[in-house]
């Protein structure tokens, strides 16, 4: 599911103190503060796709703005996820925890109030923010509360629990409150969650902070190069590529990368240490989990418009539909958790991605009129499939080998690159399910809220031919994306199996 991260390795850091005996009557109260904290965290990159429709109809977002109301939050939260740890480190987890929170509640705020679509998307930045700080002091804080054994390894189940069920249920409580209140509920609701969560921070035990400094610097370079980037593929398909302020974001997203590389080769804190990626198997971990965050948001994103815009699903019937795709990531991820013992990863994520492929392209024979039960259910399920077997080798070959000072910052690269590569995947494929509808019918999505208001069916029909043929060029892209993921895991991940006694870290999808 593309939430805030797709695969995290649960790495306790050696020598974090264990819970001080006299709170051990209030863990019950920490694990359910943590759990309620990733729980928003997580289900928000869902809940917001639902009430896309509904929010594109009431401010009058474009096409084009309506892909920023979900990139802003993962390039916010991708761009400034390592930071947020970094913070966490210096400053104190349990501090930066409740910083992070309490940015987000009031971002959500923000978000619900809107009154237009800029100031929607600022207060998405704003909640990216949020869950950059708060997410990775959350997995911090279960090491320092938790006493080590049962009691850990049982918050930590937990913990990665809640990516797939946050998913699950920000997709079926989006339609709800979508289809019964209104759509600024979907923000409204982690208001209370977010208070509730603030309230019990006291049941969490602060770990020793460390020395350094934030690479402020590399987080300045590092997010606006990638919102340049953005940008300027966004304005590219909007205005042409040729378009004066689309060479400018192009120039600008490069020079900002080049520096930021730079500055990550020099500092003595960087943001990204580099050495990291010097290691075959890591490098091909994270560049595969950019290409699967690619394809995976969009699949949402595009499946989404599909089942309100073109086959007049509410917000609630959509959120149902997407169960078997849950279903189908659940099973994945459980067999190939057991099968990473006994097969070396790539044998597991490489057939993964070829079938995660198969089923993007199955998306791609879709029609105005396909069914649910013969057409959009099987394909859901095949592609849900194939994601699952992926998440867990790739992380596991994120971690393997890393220096255990080290195991927190790879983990969060991962997370890192699946956001990054799902703001770019998203930015590059509605630009050219536009373009592919545009070519069609102009102006397509205008058309087919002007065909809805006259009742002009023949309108209506002619609008979302044209909007179902775009939607099914960008899965054709996708499932060009997973393949690409699938070249780079058959050339660069050479890792054996992993073995029993090293326990595979625990992971959970995004």
């Amino acid at each position: 599911m593309p939430t805030e991260s797709a695969a995290t390795a649960a790495v306790a850091p050696a020598g974090t103190p264990p819970a001080q005996p006299g709170r051990s009557r209030h863990l019950g109260l920490a694990l359910l503060v943590i759990a309620a904290a990733q729980l928003m965290v997580v289900l928000d990159a869902t809940i917001t796709n639902i009430a896309l429709p509904a929010i594109q109809t009431d401010l009058n977002v474009t096409d084009a703005n309506l892909a920023w109301i979900v990139n802003s939050y993962a390039l916010a939260f991708g761009g400034l996820l390592l930071l947020g740890g970094r913070a966490g480190d210096l400053f104190g987890r349990r501090r930066m925890f409740q910083a992070g929170i309490t940015v987000f509640t009031l971002a959500s705020l923000l978000g619900g109030l809107a009154p237009n679509e800029s100031l929607l998307i600022g207060a998405r930045i704003l909640q990216g923010v949020g869950a950059a700080l708060a997410a990775p002091s959350a997995l911090a804080l279960i090491t320092t509360t938790f006493p080590q054994g049962k009691r850990r390894n049982t918050a930590m189940g937990v913990y990665a629990a809640m990516g797939g069920v946050g998913a699950t249920v920000g997709l079926l409580l989006g339609g709800v409150l979508t289809d019964l209140l209104d759509w600024r509920f979907v923000f409204f609701v982690n208001i209370p969650i977010g208070l509730v969560v603030l309230a019990g921070t006291r049941t969490l035990v602060e770990a020793e902070r460390h020395p350094g400094r934030l690479d402020i610097p590399g987080a300045i370079t590092g997010t606006g190069g990638l919102l340049a980037l953005v940008y300027g593929i966004t304005r590219g398909g909007e205005h042409g590529w040729t378009n004066t302020l689309t060479l400018v974001s192009f120039t600008g997203a490069a020079a900002l990368l080049a520096a930021f590389l730079l500055l990550q080769a020099r500092v003595s804190d960087p943001m990204m240490p580099l050495r990291l990626l010097k290691d075959r198997n890591r490098s091909g971990s994270y560049a595969t989990m950019l290409f699967i965050g690619a394809g995976m948001f969009a699949t949402f994103y595009f499946l989404t418009l599909y089942m309100q815009l073109i086959l007049g699903y509410s917000p609630v019937k959509t959120g149902f539909a997407y169960l078997p795709f849950s279903f189908g990531m659940a099973a994945a991820a459980g067999i190939s958790a057991k099968l990473v013992t006994h097969v070396a990863p790539r044998m597991i994520a490489g057939p993964g991605l070829l079938v995660a492929a198969v089923g993007m392209f199955w998306f791609a024979t879709l029609e105005p009129d396909s069914s649910f039960t013969s057409h959009l259910m099987p394909a859901m399920f095949v592609t849900a499939l194939g994601l699952g077997m992926s998440f867990v080798p790739m992380t596991l070959g994120a971690v393997s080998g890393v220096a255990h000072h080290d195991t927190g910052i790879a983990s969060a690269l991962l997370n890192t690159a699946q956001q990054i590569g799902g703001a770019l995947g998203l930015a590059i494929l509605s630009t050219i399910s536009t373009s592919a509808a545009d070519d069609k019918l102009p102006d397509a999505a205008t058309t087919l809220y002007r065909g809805l208001a006259a009742k002009d069916f023949g309108l209506v029909a002619k609008a979302g031919e044209a909007l179902t043929h775009g939607y099914t060029m960008a899965f054709v892209a996708a499932g060009t994306m997973f393949l690409a993921g699938l070249a780079i895991t058959v050339w660069a991940i050479n890792a054996g199996r992993q073995h029993a006694e090293d326990g595979a870290p625990a992971v959970h999808m995004g």
